[in-house]
């Protein structure tokens, strides 16, 4: 297994399509919301390069939620967009990342979910790289 931090299985989560999360996580175990999933938004920052100043770039809509297992293991989320099933399944995947089942969730739910990630990187990277241009300065003549 290797091993992921809570900020990496909680982004992947984030990221991962809403679909594939209710196939990879069909029975969802039993939970009660300490935050139902509530829909928000976000305001989003941006600078350009590294030195810039930060500005307001824009908002964005996003769905949270947290939820306490039954052992009392509390898991959060937070998804860009207006699932609240993502959210909710999010919370849930994190709260089990932190029981003595994290193994099993890794790898039949975060395992796939990296897999499947790094084929869309690496799809969108060849995409990128078809269309890349080679510049090449011709030598004149009188530059010799």
């Amino acid at each position: 297994m290797t091993a992921l931090s809570r900020p990496d299985w909680m982004g992947l989560l984030a990221r991962a399509p809403a679909d594939r999360l209710a196939q990879l996580l069909p029975d969802e175990p039993q939970a009660r919301f300490l935050r139902p999933p509530e829909i928000g938004t976000v305001m989003v920052r941006g600078r350009i390069g590294a030195t810039g100043g930060a500005f307001n770039l824009g908002e964005m809509t996003v769905t949270r939620c947290s939820v306490q297992l039954a052992d009392g293991v509390v898991g959060h989320a937070h998804v860009q967009g207006r699932s609240r099933d993502h959210a909710r399944r999010a919370a849930l995947i994190d709260a089990l990342m932190q029981t003595d089942r994290a193994s099993d969730v890794h790898t039949r739910i975060l395992a796939p979910l990296a897999a499947e990630e790094a084929a869309r990187r690496a799809t969108r990277a060849a995409k990128a790289a078809a269309t890349k241009v080679e510049f090449f300065t011709l030598v004149r003549g009188e530059d010799t």
